[in-house]
């Protein structure tokens, strides 16, 4: 289900911006900081309940989190440390953005709490597969493009068409299904890898 095996395919679309980032002289690590910003911008209005800006916020880090590896593959300046500061940055995306949600109350805080769990888990099993030596695995039935997709498009439906079900919004069930689904992730990446290492 995972949205990341389709990267080559949406490099059509990236390709003009690429493009255009390297004109500029925008480096890889400019847009691997600016999604960093835009992720903490993202929890500081989720945190205010700012939902619209909010969104537009992961937008705005969903796409600099793509460019940073599509400028980086076509300047062929590919490295492990732009790896490392992706990951890295990734984590603290996630964290600020849920945390945002659940912090400002907009989610009661153990279903926040639950969703961190489960993307933390799913994300550090898929680059520990990388860690010892299996290559990074983006398997499994929630991976971070869906859970950016699904923040953007059930935001937009809780501004749109408001409802509260079992004292949860569309927001807090969608962070029900990030941790049920980022657990179920985590257990088929760690299967996978298991599976693959002696």
């Amino acid at each position: 289900m995972t949205l990341d095996q389709y990267r080559s395919q949406a490099k059509v679309f990236m390709d003009p911006l690429v493009s255009v980032a390297i004109r500029l002289r925008l480096t890889p690590n400019f847009f691997t900081i600016a999604a960093l910003l835009a992720s903490a911008a993202a929890g500081i209005l989720f945190f205010g309940n700012m939902l619209f800006w909010g969104v537009v916020a992961v937008a705005l880090n969903a796409l600099c989190d793509a460019l940073d590896g599509a400028v980086a593959r076509e300047m062929k300046i590919q490295s492990r440390r732009g790896d490392f500061l992706d990951h890295a940055v990734d984590r603290y995306a996630d964290i600020f953005i849920i945390c945002g949600l659940f912090a400002g109350g907009m989610v009661p805080w153990p279903i926040g709490v639950f969703a961190l769990t489960g993307v933390l888990m799913s994300s550090y099993l898929g680059t520990q597969a990388q860690a010892v030596g299996v290559g990074r695995y983006y398997g499994g039935v929630l991976g971070r493009a869906d859970r950016l997709v699904m923040i953007m498009v059930v935001g937009i439906i809780d501004l749109v068409m408001p409802m509260s079900w079992y004292g949860l919004t569309w927001t807090g069930w969608m962070l029900v299904l990030f941790g049920v689904f980022g657990h179920i992730t985590a257990f088929q990446r760690f299967a996978y890898v298991w599976a693959k290492v002696e």
